[in-house]
């Protein structure tokens, strides 16, 4: 695979989709390819069938091959799920000498403390977010490097994971032929794909309606401040509708999608439906109210849980306040007037997110849909992490070149690695091994 290409996988609970993508002379990223398979072996973001799931992996991978004429090894995947849940942790380490200044190795040091917390058995920490920093007791510090200081402490949002459940995926991953290059967290994945920066700064609530869950990330300041998944998405929707209308699932999320409304004063009491009975039986006729006040229901539980969460952030205290307000994505963002109730129900500003903001400009149509702005992310995520190890190469040739200089010096040099690459190297150990 080229050297400055990126693939993404998103192991959705309805889809599973492989992205191909590289960045063109302008910084911005072209899709190369893309494929997609239904996925079998997942429900709510966690995989419950190995055999199924990774048979969904290599169809969409050998699909995007197929678009894109190249062939596909490492691969950046998302991670969700219900079993993923966060909290803020606030640590501070003692600095020997505080006449010197505060460097990485410090904020390296504080950061491997917190992932010495205590979790719960089977969980593990996935990311470690700092939130702002305080040196000698002064607070508000976004960037602590530079600064003299004895104590330094942060504030930490900490996003805490399931170790089995990222080992399945792991798993599936390489059993299916390919490398797994990276982990990242799907809502933080959404999130770059969609939201621009100004949001971020402004305070904005990301809600990624998927098939099996629907995740939430939550910017300030440019920052991210907490992170949920919430474990109903469309597909609880499309359940109902076949329960209630007593048809099977196909006709179900083919109802949904065509007709389907979050809001039922919009339909009149004479529009119906006639659906094709089973084998030899009368069709059916639904009519459309009594199917949008089935969604409407539904919907509303889901956004009525996602406000909660944003209530826990503290949107309502006012040094909180999300002024840009929430950005709808996903597949489940396409419901028709869902931006209308999220507005009605949270009394917040609402757009539904497209995942245009780093594409390049004449991407195709499908591309920028807000079904695929968690694989877009994971692309942007799979390119980031390969500029990161370049930079980390070109500084190790010129240390070696340094060595005959000072070779004390280069001692005190250590790599500067994300907790993300280090877990990706661990999942990795942890399957070779395990063969």
């Amino acid at each position: 695979m080229e050297h400055n290409l990126a693939v993404g996988l998103d192991i959705g609970t309805t889809k599973i989709v492989a992205m191909i993508g590289r960045k063109n002379e302008y910084g911005k990223v072209e899709i190369l390819g893309i494929g997609r398979s239904k996925s079998l072996g997942v429900h709510r973001g966690v995989v419950n069938n190995i055999t199924q799931t990774i048979q969904s992996i290599q169809q969409a991978a050998q699909e995007a091959e197929a678009s894109a004429e190249l062939k596909i090894d490492g691969v950046t995947v998302g991670i969700a799920g219900q079993h993923i849940r966060s909290l803020q942790h606030s640590d501070y380490i003692t600095r020997p000498n505080s006449e010197n200044v505060i460097d990485e190795s410090d904020i390296d040091r504080l950061i491997n403390q917190v992932h010495k917390l205590v979790m719960l058995p089977g969980e593990e920490i996935i990311h470690v977010l700092p939130q702002e920093y305080k040196v000698d007791g002064q607070g508000e510090i976004k960037e602590p490097i530079g600064m003299y200081g004895g104590r330094l402490e942060a504030n930490f949002h900490v996003v805490v994971g399931q170790v089995s459940s990222i080992r399945n995926i792991g798993r599936c991953v390489q059993s299916s032929g390919l490398s797994l290059e990276g982990i990242t967290l799907e809502p933080l994945a959404s999130a770059n794909a969609v939201l621009s920066q100004e949001e971020k700064e402004a305070g904005v609530a990301l809600i990624d309606i998927g098939g099996g869950t629907t995740d939430l990330a939550i910017f300030r300041d440019g920052i991210i401040r907490h992170t949920a998944v919430i474990p109903f998405g469309g597909n609880v929707i499309t359940e109902d509708i076949k329960e209630g209308c007593s048809i099977i699932e196909k006709q179900a999320e083919l109802l949904k999608i065509k007709f389907g409304s979050a809001w039922p004063g919009e339909n009149k009491d004479n529009e119906i439906v006639s659906i094709p009975g089973l084998r030899g039986r009368e069709p059916k006729e639904i009519t459309l109210k009594n199917l949008s006040k089935i969604i409407h229901a539904r919907v509303v539980e889901i956004i009525e849980q996602v406000y909660v969460e944003i209530k826990n952030y503290g949107h309502e205290e006012q040094k909180k306040k999300l002024i840009a307000g929430i950005v709808l994505t996903g597949g489940g963002s396409q419901l028709k007037h869902l931006k209308q109730l999220v507005e009605y129900i949270t009394g917040m500003d609402t757009r539904i997110g497209y995942p245009n903001e780093h594409l390049a400009g004449d991407s195709d149509e499908d591309i920028t849909s807000p079904l695929y702005a968690t694989a877009v992310g994971l692309v942007l995520d799979g390119l980031k992490r390969q500029e990161r190890r370049k930079i980390e190469e070109s500084k190790k040739i010129e240390e070696q070149e340094d060595v005959l200089e000072e070779t004390q010096d280069t001692k005190n040099i250590k790599e500067r690695r994300s907790f993300l690459d280090k877990l990706t190297e661990r999942v990795k150990d942890f399957l070779d091994n395990a063969e």
